[in-house]
């Protein structure tokens, strides 16, 4: 298995890495690409040494069986006939195919079998706030057919990258210290604030993250939900974190929906206000599941479930999924 990573040395390059390494992924030999400031950069995987190659118009791909790529829209659009030329399975971290009607998109809890249908040899991973929503929504469609989702998103620094990380760090220090506050990452001071705007705005004044939402819920579940969303940036470091409102054909109890919730896989239920037990990106951050607790019935829609989750955008809301969308392919023989 020759595997490559595009995006090598960004953040979630960086957590392919880990993930390969942590799950035992099969790879015989590995390649690490990327762009003219990371090329040359070297990084250790299982023990041994790999220096960054600069991503070319050439034949660097041939003999890949999969590549992760991790490194913007524009780059996977340019760079996607060069990975997909000779056989290799793109599997896309970026917003660049994922409404694309002959591209899957894949949330292997809920459609891993989508993955086997892709004409154009690519693969795309949701937004991260899409995958850790559908992950919880799925066990409750079993249970009844979810016709609309109303979801505030609560989203940590990271999701803007390793430079934004890096960014809250210094602006809570110089707050601290009483210095003027550097802002370049986001759109205002994130450090002791909240941001009610992810991604920039759109026609009807939901911004794209919140359409990604909408559209990418629709084309993962195979379904016919409506999801209105409001996503917010926050000052937590890492894991994104949502409220979620769920309205259901038919009404459900909580216990249906806690049972269903602590038995779906990629989901752990982590309930219990009596003794104030709820998921927290502190607690998240790192980990593998999706998170899910507060799971109350709506008080103001009969069929209406709500509940809080939070999650490791970085592991679950990109690495690990695209991981876990190459486990699955090899699983079933369609990579070998």
């Amino acid at each position: 298995m020759k595997v490559a990573i595009v995006g090598a040395s960004g953040a979630v390059g960086q957590e392919f890495l880990r993930i390969l390494a942590e799950r035992n992924f099969p790879i015989d030999e590995l390649v690490l690409f990327g762009s003219q400031r990371s090329a040359g950069t070297k990084y250790t995987f299982r023990g041994k040494e790999y220096e960054v190659k600069l991503l070319q118009h050439n034949d660097d791909f041939k003999g890949v069986d999969i590549a992760f790529a991790s490194a913007g829209a524009s780059t996977s659009k340019e760079f996607a006939a060069d990975i997909t030329k000779y056989g290799a399975v793109m599997i896309d971290n970026s917003s660049a195919f994922r409404m694309d009607e002959d591209v899957p998109l894949v949330v292997p809890e809920c459609n891993a079998e989508d993955a086997l249908n892709r004409p154009r040899g690519i693969i795309a991973n949701p937004n991260c706030t899409t995958i850790q929503m559908v992950v919880a929504l799925k066990p409750i469609e079993e249970l009844s057919h979810i016709k609309s989702v109303h979801v505030s998103t609560y989203q940590a620094a990271s999701g803007a990258g390793a430079a934004a990380m890096k960014e809250l760090y210094e602006q809570y220090r110089q707050v601290l210290a009483g210095e003027p506050v550097t802002v370049e990452r986001f759109q205002y001071q994130l450090a002791f604030n909240l941001i009610p705007q992810v991604d920039a705005f759109t026609e009807n004044d939901y911004t794209k993250e919140e359409m990604k939402m909408f559209n990418e819920t629709r084309k993962i579940m195979h379904s016919d939900v409506r999801c209105s969303a409001t996503c917010v940036r926050v000052s937590s470091l890492r894991s994104h974190s949502e409220s979620v409102w769920i309205e259901t054909e038919a009404p459900i109890t909580v216990e249906q929906a806690q049972a269903a919730i602590a038995e779906a896989p990629g989901c752990t239920l982590c309930d219990d206000p009596a003794n104030l037990v709820y998921p927290m990106p502190l607690e998240t951050a790192g980990r593998d599941d999706i998170f899910v607790g507060r799971v109350r019935k709506d008080l103001a829609e009969d069929c209406g479930i709500t509940l809080w989750l939070s999650g490791d955008q970085i592991r679950k809301g990109a690495a690990l999924n695209a991981v876990q969308i190459a486990e699955y392919l090899i699983k079933v023989g369609d990579v070998k």
